[in-house]
């Protein structure tokens, strides 16, 4: 039984190092490819960084596609925060060097990591007459842009990279075939519905129902369902729970191929 990871590379390739540590027979399947393609905003908002009281990051990928393009000698301004929406995103605003004092995020133990968790760590402070800017790609929801108006918040946005449809190269595209044509060997793990649209794309003529998948966010779960998967399980985003998780549905899988 495989577990196939759709996360963007390198994001991909990290998940499966560390399912693989635990035991777990996990490959790299991304279906969302990350293209570090920005607006001249993005760029010119380093000139301004320092008038920010808040930068907002949603991805890793929005962390490193944005910090790729600071002059040098540019350092993070005392004053400014950097919120993001979960941990893989706070380690990348680390490992890009924002000081951990400066970084927003939910609890470690939040049920999800979503813009409405980071909100209540944002919700308690002062907005009024604040301006903020949102790191995202292209699209996105605007819920926590709309709260931090309401607050009274002057909100922008930057693009700092696309989600586009991936090109497999041939050992992906046989991972694929391999999983279309043995699905009861085969789980998949998604933490975007754009994931999920892609690979319906890459593989139009599907049928689903046979298709079991572990999804870290409710609205991930609805599109699997509306896509016709047979079995969806929810799943807090960390690799704990996604181990736990996983070990428990090959149990149960396993327990159902035993029955008469």
């Amino acid at each position: 039984m495989q577990l196939l990871v759709t996360r963007p590379q390198p994001q991909a390739d990290e998940w499966v190092a560390a399912l693989r540590t635990h035991g777990v027979d996990a490959q790299a399947l991304p279906l969302i490819q990350i293209v570090a393609e920005s607006d001249p905003a993005a760029a010119a908002a380093w000139s301004t960084l320092a008038a920010h009281r808040l930068l907002v990051f949603v991805s890793p990928n929005g962390v490193k596609s944005f910090f790729a393009l600071r002059p040098a000698g540019v350092a993070w301004p005392d004053g400014t925060w950097a919120a993001a929406t979960g941990p893989g995103t706070s380690l990348a605003l680390r490992e890009a060097g924002v000081p951990s004092a400066a970084i927003i995020e939910p609890p470690h133990d939040a049920e999800q990591f979503d813009s409405e968790a980071l909100w209540r760590r944002l919700e308690p402070l002062s907005w009024r007459g604040q301006r903020a800017l949102v790191v995202r790609g292209d699209g996105g929801r605007d819920w926590l842009a709309d709260r931090l108006r309401e607050q009274g918040a002057e909100v922008g946005f930057v693009q700092a990279y696309r989600r586009t449809l991936p090109l497999l190269n041939a050992p992906q595209r046989a991972l694929l075939d391999a999983a279309l044509a043995a699905p009861a060997s085969h789980w998949w793990l998604f933490s975007s519905s754009q994931a999920v649209d892609h690979l319906r794309q890459l593989a139009p003529q599907s049928d689903w129902s046979s298709g079991c998948a572990l999804v870290t966010h409710p609205r991930i779960a609805t599109t699997l369902r509306a896509a016709g998967f047979g079995s969806v399980r929810s799943v807090r985003p960390t690799l704990d729970a996604v181990v736990s998780e996983w070990r428990l549905s090959i149990q149960s899988t396993s327990a159902s191929d035993q029955r008469p």
